[in-house]
């Protein structure tokens, strides 16, 4: 299949893969309410003396039997659901924790720039056959980025920074919000909100049974050594359990979102110059806005969501193997996709 009817295809068959995320959400939240049971059920055996020797096997038993009550794995379950239901209530504040952001209407955009950036996306919006605007959000940030989010058309936002608004022409603003409003329209934001903060929330949690074992005199009980090492485990596996995760969910979303803003574009021009100058900006201010990235607070949550994962531009031999782990495909790869053939993304567009 050529580059040019791989894009019609994957434009063409929107409603097919809005099905198919529909199914991995509901598989991405069990399996993270699993992994908050599997972590309740693991404090339940410690409180039982499952941990001392000789006594696994019979506190497993009576727990996952009901003979004791899991008060560990109940509260677990319980975050879980609350956790769920905070996400999805309070999901765009969530999402811009730690920005300096405003919400961006025809009355509170304050310049041009900013009511041109409103109009793009209520064009696009009406391109893309959708019934509901998204709430739109500037962030005060220089670097080049932007995220949908929400667990529906009818919920959904889009965030931009300034540095994007600022730098990129018109044609090229509109690809980007027309990748993002394909992302709403695919309906992959949902995945994407519910594994970012699923996932923070649960390595919260990890974090403060770690910290109670270290500091709290927890080791002391019977069987407190094995309950260290599988809470260590945990607190540096889960980690990339939710990479891998998270590895599953987006690189394939970003080559449809790419594809249905060729779409509504009609054109692969508009969005492969942005995709070069967004790659190119982070190059040439790499430490600056590795410092900017590192100083706004909660970028992990919207690491996944962004069209641009900062961790590609890492470029050392050592940095560059977490590149093996970035939630985005190449620049280079998109390229390819958007049928571009090979390009450097050290070329300027």
């Amino acid at each position: 299949m050529n580059q040019k009817n791989y894009i019609q295809t994957k434009a063409s068959d929107w409603r097919q893969t809005l099905a198919e995320n529909r199914r991995k959400t509901f598989g991405v939240i069990a399996a993270f309410i699993l992994i908050y049971v599997v972590v309740g059920l693991i404090v339940d055996l410690y409180i039982y003396g499952g941990f001392i020797a000789g006594n696994f096997a019979r506190v497993f038993s009576a727990l996952i039997t009901l003979q004791v009550t899991p008060w560990a794995t109940i509260t677990m379950l319980i975050v879980a659901i609350i956790s769920l239901l905070i996400t999805f209530g309070l999901h765009d504040r969530l999402m811009l924790l730690g920005t300096n952001s405003r919400e961006i209407t025809p009355k509170s955009a304050q310049n041009l720039a900013e009511q041109q950036l409103y109009n793009v996306i209520e064009e696009m919006k009406i391109a893309a056959g959708m019934h509901y605007m998204p709430k739109v959000y500037l962030i005060e940030a220089d670097y080049m980025n932007a995220f949908a989010s929400g667990y529906s058309e009818k919920s959904a936002m889009i965030a931009i920074t300034r540095g994007l608004l600022q730098k990129l022409e018109r044609e090229e603003l509109t690809a980007v919000m027309a990748h993002e409003l394909s992302h709403i329209r695919h309906g992959d934001i949902k995945l994407t909100l519910v594994a970012s903060v699923l996932s923070g929330l649960m390595l919260i949690v990890v974090d403060v049974l770690f910290y109670n074992v270290i500091f709290g005199g927890s080791r002391r009980r019977g069987g407190g050594n094995q309950f260290l090492m599988v809470i260590i485990l945990l607190r540096y596996l889960l980690p990339v359990i939710t990479v891998l995760l998270m590895l599953f969910l987006s690189r394939t979303r970003e080559y449809m979102a790419d594809a249905g803003s060729v779409e509504l574009m009609r054109d692969n021009h508009p969005l492969g110059r942005a995709l070069l100058k967004i790659n190119q900006d982070h190059q040439n201010n790499l430490n600056q806005y590795q410092q900017e990235y590192g100083q706004t607070r909660h970028e992990d949550i919207r690491r996944a969501a962004y069209i641009f994962d900062p961790i590609s531009i890492k470029a050392d031999p050592v940095v560059s193997f977490t590149s093996l782990f970035s939630t985005h495909p190449s620049i280079s790869a998109r390229l390819r996709k958007l049928g571009w053939g090979q390009v450097s993304t050290t070329d300027k567009p």
